[in-house]
Parts: C-alpha cells; sequence; structure tokens
C-alpha cells in the first residue's frame, strides 16, 4: 500500500474533503501537478480544473474554478474559490461558469483597451471554463 498523507479540500461555502490520501492531481496555474506524501514544500495558485485525488478508499474528483494548494510532506490542502464534486456537476453549471467567464472577457476588452494583459488574463480564463466542461464532457452551450 503506497503511503498516504492528509488531504483536506474547502471552498468558501464547506469543507468538501477530509481524508487520508495516496495522491492527489491539481490544475496548477503554472500546469498539473501531482503531490504526495513527503512532496516538497511548495505554494501554487489553481487555475479552473479537475482536481484529482486517489486514495485507500478510491477515487474522487471535483471541479474547482480557482484558489490555492499549499502542499508540505504530510498534508495538502486546497483552498478553493469554489468547488463542485464533479458528480454534482450539471450543465447549468458549466454554462453558468463559462458566461460568467465571457462577461468578464467582455469586460476586460472595454476596460483595458490596449492593454493585453488583462484581457489575456481573461480569455484565458474563458478557455479554461470551456476546457472544464469539454474534459468532463459537458460542451458550454
Amino acid at each position: 500500500m503506497a503511503e498516504t498523507v492528509q488531504f483536506d479540500l474547502v471552498s468558501p461555502e464547506r469543507r468538501l474533503a477530509s481524508l487520508l490520501v495516496e495522491q492527489v492531481q491539481i490544475p496548477g496555474a503554472d500546469g498539473d501537478m501531482v503531490a504526495m506524501a513527503g512532496h516538497a514544500p511548495t505554494i501554487t495558485t489553481l487555475r479552473p480544473g479537475v482536481l484529482r485525488i486517489e486514495g485507500p478508499d478510491g477515487l474522487a474528483e471535483y471541479v474547482v474554478t480557482g484558489g490555492f494548494a499549499e502542499i508540505t510532506a504530510t498534508s495538502i490542502s486546497v483552498l478553493a474559490e469554489s468547488a463542485i464534486a464533479r458528480a454534482d456537476v450539471t450543465q447549468a453549471h458549466i454554462d453558468g461558469m463559462v458566461k460568467a467567464a465571457a462577461d468578464a472577457l467582455e469586460n476586460a476588452k472595454t476596460t483595458f483597451k490596449n492593454e493585453p494583459g488583462p484581457v489575456d488574463d481573461a480569455a484565458k480564463l474563458l478557455a479554461d471554463m470551456v476546457a472544464v466542461g469539454d474534459h468532463i464532457g459537458l460542451t458550454a452551450r
């Protein structure tokens, strides 16, 4: 049996998970990463994506839209802006997230004329939201 580490997933609304896990695949802003027991201390920001947890009790997945992950040798804590168990995500959730990201992009284009940074960030957020839907089989409408 693989070594386990304490994992906690918290959103502003509630604690979604607190259990021992073997590994966590984290959608980091700089790319996906896998955290396991003995990992070097790391703090990373999250991008929208699927957080995948593997442990003695099986596999669990959550759709997260941002936040932070703090990883130590003995624990992994994820503080998500929002998190929903993948099994609970509906077409309405995906459509709402994509619409909010599209609205943010339009607002950035209006507010930041000739400033590509914020507009690029908003366009990336929209692309990430669409990709999350595609990844879980719910294409945005």
